[in-house]
Parts: structure tokens; C-alpha cells; sequence
């Protein structure tokens, strides 16, 4: 009776086991699989991770040169994977919040629709037939760099019917395409059917401002790139203007319909220059810092927990204000830069907006003391829920743009 007691207790035990260790392979698999498989870190402080399990980093020698590389472990024993490592920082920011303007200048000219034009022969788009499309960058006709409409009009008629050589930048791909252009007697010129866009202006928020080595002070905002309102294609900068904007109203916003500031230029001189448009935002320098800034040390995805945090942005004049939010998803890795999946839970935004509206877009995400993200879209069905962007992501393409700048 004793043996068999003894026998039972014995597989229970070895259930037991087998069953935590089912358990901690599922955990290492499932961390495996949903950690990054890069991160950025902070010089100056241990790295650690958020997870519901305790997830250790080593750090090693890495495989390749000039790399960082850190070891994952689960509970500090099991092995989960091998991350690469890019340091950021020490980084303190200035948190933002405060409305800005642009005024942008295309690099070439964007191509925003194409047109039948009524030739002599009949109805044709040359443009079209050579292989244009919209949302195309037109840098060149014949070799004389295009900055408006007028250039190309002008290097049109120039051709006196004779094909044209157009530079044609789709992405990251440049080709030469050849246009014949038609003759619209009641224009009385010729013509290629294709409209174009040289230029454009908007409002938004800006999410940090730092020192740079050399003594200006950089700042990011938006959160995501400005994109023509008509193609949704990326606009190439050339070069633009940073201008000051005071929200004077609201739009609010309601599921099926976004809200919207309503902002008033400045009409005196710009307070900056813009240097990039990028997937993770705008960047540039402004002249001086806005009063009463707030210091704080940037925030890492790893350091990011669902739960409370906060948004600064300005729905009344220049000072922005905290609001509390909640974020309920971290979404890692995401091609559109979507990181984040907040959702508005203050009272006074909710009854002044309705949530989230246009115009905020880069209004800083600050948790437990960090900068950790920008609010960059709005749920069209909720206007209570949004996108967000890793702060450090922004960063680092500041960073990006010191380093090529020194």
C-alpha cells in the first residue's frame, strides 16, 4: 500500500513536471516570436523588457562588426533568442504638444491627375500613353530641372510638338519616359493632360524638440509624412518653412466623420526650416525653444506597458495641456509605423473634440516619466481611438540626420 502511494505520488509529480515544462517552452516560443528581433536601447541604463514573465538581456559579443548584440532569457535561464542592439542616447527631449504650420516646396513636382486633352487628331492623354501615372515626381523635361507648372508649360511649348524627355521618379525608381505632346487648338498650345501640384501647407503638432551638437535646436513632429491630399503619395521636400499657428476652433469628431483644428498662421516671419518629410515624420530646427518646456528622457518600446499614459497637444491658442489616455495595444513592428492603439479616456478632451482630430498628429504619448510614442492617426469608426508611433523610431531619425548633417 505504501509502494503504491508512493508510485502515485511519483507520476504526479512527473505530470507536473512535464506540464511545466510544456509551459515554459510555450513561454519561450511565445516570446520568441512576439519580442523584436532589434531594439534601442539607452547607454546609461540596464536594458529590460515589459512582459508579464521577467525576460532578462545579456549582452555578447556580437557576430558582426561594429554590431551590439544581447541575449533574451526567460526567468534568466532559458534561452529565448539573440537580438541585435542600436544605442540611442543618453536622449532627454523637450516634450512638445505646441500646433505648428508648414509651407512646403516640392523636389520636382508631383503629378496629382491626368486628363484627355481635345487635340486636332482627337481625344488623347500623352502623358498617360507615355506610362505616367498619378502620384508620379516629375524632376526634369529635357534636362531642365521642373520646381512648377510653369516649367513644365514652358519646356512644353519650348518643344514646338517635338517629343519630350520627361524625368520621371515613381518610389525610389528614376526612368526617362517620352511624351508627345498634343496640340489644343482652342488653348492654342501644346499640351500633355497631366495637373500638377508644386507646393503645400497644413497644420500639425509638434512631439520633441533637442539640442543638437552643433547648437540648434531640432524638432520632430506629425509622427508620419505629409502626403498629397489628393494622390496620398509622399511629397519630396525641397525645402519649407516652420510657421507659428494658433488653434482658434474645433471641429469635433464623430465615428464616421474626423474633427479637425482649425488653426490661424502667423503671418510674420517663420520660426524654422525644415530639413526632411519622412515615413516617421517632419523634422528641422526652429529658432529658440517655446517657454515652459518640459525635460524628459526618451522612452523605448520595451519600456512601454498597456495602461495609462498621457498626450500633450493644444486645443486652445499655443499651450498644450495633458490629457489622459490609455493604451491598449503595443503593436510592435508595423510596415505603416502603427505601433500604438490608444484610446482617449479624458473627459475634458472628449467633450471639447470628441477624441482624437485632425491637427494632432504628433501630440507626444508620455508613460511613467518617458517620451514614449506620438499620436499620428485617428479611427475613422472612433474618434476616441488612434495610432501611435514609437518615440524611438522619431529619434532615431534624428539622430540619422545629425550624423549625415555633421
Amino acid at each position: 500500500m505504501i509502494f503504491r502511494c508512493k508510485f502515485f505520488r511519483m507520476r504526479r509529480i512527473a505530470a507536473s513536471a512535464a506540464v511545466l515544462l510544456m509551459s515554459l517552452c510555450g513561454a519561450v516560443q511565445f516570446y520568441a516570436h512576439s519580442l523584436p528581433d532589434h531594439f534601442y536601447t539607452d547607454a546609461d541604463r540596464p536594458l529590460s523588457v515589459a512582459t508579464a514573465l521577467p525576460v532578462t538581456f545579456t549582452r555578447r559579443t556580437p557576430s558582426v562588426p561594429q554590431g551590439q548584440e544581447a541575449q533574451l532569457r526567460l526567468f534568466g535561464m532559458f534561452p529565448v533568442k539573440t537580438v541585435s542592439l542600436t544605442t540611442l542616447g543618453p536622449a532627454n527631449v523637450y516634450v512638445g504638444g505646441e500646433p505648428f504650420g508648414i509651407r512646403m516646396l516640392m523636389a520636382g513636382v508631383m503629378v496629382i491627375s491626368l486628363s484627355e486633352v481635345q487635340a486636332v487628331s482627337g481625344s488623347c492623354c500623352p502623358a498617360a500613353e507615355a506610362g505616367i501615372r498619378e502620384g508620379d515626381i516629375i524632376e526634369a523635361v529635357n534636362g531642365r530641372r521642373i520646381s512648377s507648372n510653369a516649367d513644365i508649360q514652358q519646356a512644353v511649348a519650348d518643344s514646338c510638338g517635338e517629343a519630350v524627355a520627361v524625368a520621371v521618379r515613381r518610389g525610389e525608381m528614376l526612368k526617362t519616359v517620352s511624351v508627345q505632346p498634343a496640340y489644343v487648338a482652342e488653348a492654342q498650345r501644346w499640351q500633355t493632360g497631366m495637373w500638377v501640384r508644386d507646393s503645400t501647407a497644413g497644420i500639425g503638432t509638434m512631439t520633441y524638440y533637442t539640442r543638437t551638437q552643433s547648437g540648434q535646436i531640432a524638432f520632430a513632429g506629425l509622427g508620419h509624412a505629409v502626403c498629397d491630399a489628393d494622390t496620398g503619395a509622399q511629397i519630396p521636400l525641397a525645402s519649407g518653412d516652420v510657421i507659428a499657428v494658433s488653434v482658434r476652433d474645433i471641429v469635433s469628431g464623430s465615428a464616421g466623420r474626423p474633427g479637425e483644428l482649425l488653426g490661424r498662421f502667423d503671418i510674420g516671419e517663420s520660426i524654422g526650416m525644415l530639413s526632411a518629410n519622412t515615413s516617421c515624420g517632419i523634422f528641422g530646427s526652429v529658432i529658440r525653444l517655446p517657454q515652459k518646456q518640459i525635460a524628459v528622457p526618451l522612452g523605448f518600446r520595451q519600456d512601454i506597458t498597456r495602461g495609462e499614459a498621457l498626450m500633450y497637444t493644444t486645443i486652445d491658442g499655443t499651450a498644450p495641456r495633458p490629457y489622459r489616455i490609455e493604451i491598449e495595444e503595443i503593436r510592435g513592428d508595423d510596415d505603416a509605423l502603427r505601433n500604438l492603439v490608444i484610446h482617449v479616456t479624458d473627459t475634458a478632451l472628449l467633450e471639447n473634440t470628441g477624441g482624437i482630430v485632425q491637427g494632432m498628429s504628433g501630440s507626444p504619448i508620455l508613460q511613467n516619466g518617458r517620451l514614449i510614442g506620438a499620436v499620428t492617426h485617428v479611427f475613422v469608426r472612433d474618434p476616441t481611438r488612434g495610432y501611435g508611433i514609437f518615440a524611438e523610431n522619431m529619434y532615431a531619425q534624428t539622430a540619422a540626420l545629425a550624423a549625415s548633417a555633421a
